[in-house]
Order: structure tokens, then sequence, then C-alpha cells
């Protein structure tokens, strides 16, 4: 065969060779070769077609095997994300099994009867979640609930047992063992009288409540409070504080003060403060107020209910200084605390209470206007008392009358006592130098004083008996000034400074500076005293030493009328008129509708040679409120500026 191959490879050879020189020399080609020829590329054709045949089934073959890559491929992917997704299921389901809180109502054991009446398990445990949930609701406080130890929000859920294996029981098997949930189980039974109700916490005890099958709301409610109680002990003691219970709240706090979590201590002691602090045991109130601040120094609501009770014993340094740390705190994003619906009413009310420590009145009124656009009708009250007191010291009786026809339109229930707001205007009356009407309004105020129970001994020896010392003796009874001023603590800060302006009006200049001198240093940043000291040294002739205290004044209450305006009045005493000028000009920024302010500023001009603007003053000053001696004075100084 072999042989046969060569022997037609060398004619084939041979027969090529020939049409070659054939070719060479020109020569057409012989039949043969045109034959050869024509095999020959029939050959070549048949060769190319295989070639593309098979590159056309190799690329086929290549595709299909990079397909299967990539299926393979992808199907790793997908079991790979599958298996991610399986995993980041798992591990949400446990994160939210551990983060589970709340509480949970199991389905109540009853008996067979009133169970076929439709009053199931589950029907009972419905009825407390009602009850739980109404409870909640009806709790208030300014402190947030996320903020308690044991906060179950909103999540206040029956639970209705599954029957199988379901993820719904898989998710409850990981809540069981990792979540917070409280669960509350519980059974009604039948007794000889007619029922007993018990719910419980987890495994902790629970008193059993029985009655008749009537009584049924009420046993439910009963058992629903005592979970309330035992579960969310703070919780129920606001609840109870906020109902009027104040009495059977007083054990849970003082439970929660003593053994109770640390987050919890703070609270406690502020709620434990809260009937010393109505009572006006303002002294009790303070001590458990420094244990709550001990406990939490970032408890915002302790250093402002401390510097309330402060400022009822008239320590004036030591509500400064509180309302200032609650400031601080606000400032500085420390109110996590708080209950949302409180959190802005707090700021305003905070920075009112300091602006009236340091005379900064105008501010103290835009301070509560804020509040007066807020629907906290509590936060009302009290602005507008203590805006009675900001008019008083503005020197502006129209504003005064306009704060208490506000005032009258609130019942006295919703904050402060009346004899609070009798207080308040007997102040007014006094810084408006009124001392008749003073006098009268003192009379209503002891009244009022005397109906106040527990609270009338602290009011009558801190606001009743200085004030009406004070009215005493600008009408002339100083023996009976003394009587009562004698009577007054010697740590209020208000007593001290009315002990020497009763000095000052029976010209005890020595006496005078003794009591200043002590209420300087009792409040040394506090402006008031050092105005006091100020104008008596400007009654006994001392300017310059009028006017040093004065300056004093100015520093620690910049904003504050007073010691600017009789820093001017002794300017012009001394022959100044020209620096006086700027003094009155600086105090009319800040009490704007002082008819005493414009009646000097005007003299001031007078002597300095501006008739015209002495004249544009003594007019002001006509329409504003002035003494009878200052009326006079007008007369005198407008007749001379003509």
């Amino acid at each position: 065969m072999a042989e046969e191959l060569d022997e037609e490879s060398s004619a084939g050879t041979a027969a090529a060779d020939a049409m070659a020189a054939q070719m060479a020399m020109g020569a057409p080609l012989s039949p043969a070769s045109e034959a050869y020829l024509r095999k020959h590329g029939r050959l070549l054709d048949l060769q190319i077609e295989n070639l593309q045949k098979q590159d056309e089934f190799e690329v086929s073959h290549l595709r299909w095997r990079r397909f299967n890559d990539q299926m393979r491929g992808l199907l790793q992917v997908m079991a790979v994300a599958v298996a991610a997704l399986v995993v980041v299921a798992i591990a949400a389901a446990v994160w939210n099994a551990h983060e589970a809180g709340g509480v949970v109502i199991e389905a109540f054991s009853v008996p067979p009867d009133m169970a076929a009446r439709g009053l199931t398990g589950e029907v009972v445990a419905k009825e407390v979640q009602d009850r739980l949930t109404s409870l909640q609701s009806a709790t208030y406080s300014y402190r947030a609930p996320s903020s308690y130890a044991n906060n179950w929000g909103k999540d206040i859920k029956v639970q209705i047992p599954d029957t199988g294996v379901s993820i719904g029981e898989f998710n409850r098997y990981l809540v069981d063992w990792l979540g917070h949930e409280t669960h509350i189980t519980g059974e009604i039974y039948r007794t000889a009288d007619g029922i007993a109700v018990t719910a419980r916490a987890g495994n902790d005890a629970s008193p059993t409540f029985t009655g008749s099958e009537a009584d049924f709301g009420k046993l439910i409610g009963q058992a629903a409070e005592s979970v309330y109680r035992s579960t969310q002990p703070y919780r129920y003691a606001a609840y109870l504080g906020a109902h009027g219970r104040i009495a059977e709240a007083q054990p849970i706090l003082q439970n929660l003060a003593e053994d109770g979590p640390p987050e919890e201590r703070s609270w406690a002691f502020l709620g434990l403060s809260i009937l010393p602090s109505l009572e006006k045991n303002d002294e009790l109130a303070a001590t458990l107020l420094h244990e709550a601040i001990d406990a939490d120094p970032d408890n915002i609501v302790a250093w402002h209910d401390l510097a309330s009770d402060e400022s009822d014993l008239q320590h004036d340094e030591q509500s400064l200084a509180a309302a200032r740390r609650a400031i601080a705190l606000i400032e500085n994003g420390g109110d996590s605390a708080l209950n949302p619906y409180y959190r802005p009413v707090l700021k305003p009310r905070f920075t009112a209470d300091i602006d009236l420590l340091v005379g900064d009145n105008e501010d103290e009124l835009a301070q509560n206007r804020k509040l007066e656009t807020m629907l906290n009708r509590h936060s009302w009250e009290d602005a507008y008392v203590d805006d009675i007191l900001a008019c008083g010291a503005l020197h502006d009786p129209g504003c005064v009358r306009a704060k208490m026809q506000s005032l009258l339109k609130l019942p006295p229930e919703l904050g402060t006592t009346s004899a609070e707001r009798r207080i308040a205007v007997n102040a007014a009356d006094i810084l408006l130098s009124r001392w008749r009407d003073a006098a009268a309004s003192s009379a209503l105020m002891i009244s009022e004083i005397d109906k106040s129970g527990d609270a009338a001994s602290l009011l009558r020896a801190r606001d009743a008996f200085p004030a009406v010392a004070l009215i005493d003796a600008h009408l002339g009874d100083l023996r009976r000034a003394h009587a009562l001023i004698d009577k007054t603590p010697a740590d209020c800060v208000l007593c001290l400074r009315y002990r020497g302006r009763t000095d000052v009006v029976e010209k005890n200049w020595h006496g005078a500076d003794y009591w200043f001198a002590r209420a300087v240093a009792a409040a040394p940043s506090v402006p008031f005293g050092y105005t006091d000291w100020g104008e008596a040294l400007l009654d006994e002739g001392d300017l310059d030493g009028a006017i040093a205290k004065f300056k004093i004044a100015n520093e620690k209450g910049p904003h504050f009328a007073d010691p600017l305006e009789m820093w001017g009045e002794a300017l012009i005493r001394k022959n100044r008129s020209d620096l006086a000028l700027a003094k009155f000009e600086e105090a009319n920024k800040y009490a704007p509708g002082w008819g005493r302010l414009h009646l000097k500023w005007g003299e001031a001009m007078l002597w300095s040679g501006d008739k015209a603007g002495a004249q544009k003053q003594f007019a002001i000053a006509t329409h504003l409120d002035l003494s009878a001696a200052d009326k006079a004075a007008l007369t005198i100084a407008g007749a001379m500026g003509r």
C-alpha cells in the first residue's frame, strides 16, 4: 500500500514538474496538466472547507465551555449570597432578640365557664394590655422614658401561642433566650365570694385582688397597677405624683433611692424632694436635691429644682449658681434624659430665672414670651408670676397690670399658689415704691399665706415679714418694722437687704452698712445688695462710695437699669452732668418706661446746656409713672428748661 502511495506521489510530482516546465516555456497546458490543476484545486477547497468547519466547531466548543464556566461561577456566587443572607438573617434575628424589650402579656388562665362566655385568656390579656397602656399614657414626667432602667417604650403586646414549629416560634425562642422582655402572666379563679385576679411579671410575687364578678374591671385595673409598680417603679411613682397621690409615691421612691440601680437613684431623690418642696420645707427639699445631684451631676431637672428651692429660701447666690449649671448642661447637649415634650420649655425657663437674679428684666420678659407660645400651661403660670416681678423691677406699673390680668385668666392650681401670686404683686408694689398700695397688697398676701398650710411658716419668715417691715418703715411705723424684721432668718438675703433698707429710712447709716455688707457677702454674684448699698451711700452723701457700689452692681448685672440710673444721679450731684448722660442713655436700654430715669436724664441735659433735649425727656416723663416728689421736681425742671 505504501508502495502504491509512493508511486502516486511520484507520478504527481512528475506531472507537476512537467506542468511547471510547460508554464515556464509559455507552452499551452496539456489536458493532463489541466486535469491535475482542477483536481488539486478541488483538494484545496476541501481542505479549506474542512478547516473552516473545524474552526467553527472549536469556537462553538469554547463558547459552550465558557458558558458552563460562567454558569458554574454564577451558581457559586448565588450559593455564597444565599449563605450570606442566611447568616445576616440569623444575625439580625439574634440582634433583634438581644435588643427586644417591652412587655409581653400571655393569655391568662380563666375558669372554663368564663371562657365559654367569651372571656377567654386572650381577652383578659388584652384587657390588661389596655390598662397598662392607659397607665403609661397618664404618666407625666420631665424625665425621658428612654432613661428608665426598665423602659417598655410603647411596646406592650399580647402573645397568642402558635402551634407547631415556625419562624415565629424560632424568633420567640431567641427572644426568650437573649432578650429583655417582661412577660406578664396571670390567672382568674373563683372564690367563695366571687373571683380572684392575679397578674405577675416574670417570677415576681404579686398580690391577689378579690371581689365579686361584677368588680371584674376594677380587679383587672388593680392587677395592672400592681404590675406597673413592680416593673416600672419610678414611672409608677411619677404616675401617682401626677394624680395627687404623692404620699403613696414616697415609699416607692425611697426604696429606689436606697437600693435602686444607679440611673434610678438620682431621679428617685428628685421625686422625694417634690413633697417637701410643695410643703415649702425647702431645707429638706434642697438636701434631697443635693443627693440627686451627687448621684448624677448631669441631672438638669435636679439643678433647676434646686435653683427654685434655693430661691424660695432667698438664697440668691446658690439659686443663681444652680440655674447657671442647668443652662450649661443644656447648652452642652446634656438634655438627653429630658422628656421631649418639656425640652423646649426648660431653656427659656432657666434663662428667665437667671435674668431675674441679675436684673436683666427685659430679657426675662422676652424669654417668657417664648414660653407663652408653647402649650405647657404650667410654664405660663410660673412665667406670669415672674413677669410681675420683672415689670416691677422695670418701674413700669402698666406692665405689672397687664401681667396681672394675664395671670388672673389662669387657674391657680396650674402651678403657683394664690399666696405666691400675692407675694409677687406685693413685691412689685415695693419695687415701684408705692408704699400705700404695698400696704394694701401685703394684707391680701398675708391672708393667702395664712391659708397655705405647711408652706405658711416659710412664706411668713422669708417673704411676708421682710416685705411688711420695709413697708411699715416707709409709712412711719418703725417700731413694728423692727419687730417684724428681727424675726427673719439670718441666711435670707432679701431679709438682710431689707434690714439695711429699714435702717436707711431711719438714717442709721452704720447699721445699713452692716446689713448690706452681710447681704453682698451672702450673694456676691447678685447686683441687688450692691445697688441697695450704693443707694444708701447716695442718700448719705457719700457720692464716691455710692459710685463704687454702683460700678460693682453694674458688673454683676450689666443689664440692670437701677445702678446705672443712680450712678447718673451721683454724677449730677458731683456736677458732672456731662458724664451722667451716658449712664442715663444706657439705663434707658434696659428700663425704657421708667419715669424717674427720664426726669433725671432731662435734668442732666438741662445742666449740660441742651434745653431742647431736656424738654424732650421731660415730655416723656410726663406720661410715665412718677412719685409725688418726682412730679414736683418735673414741674420745676420743666419751667427752668423753657
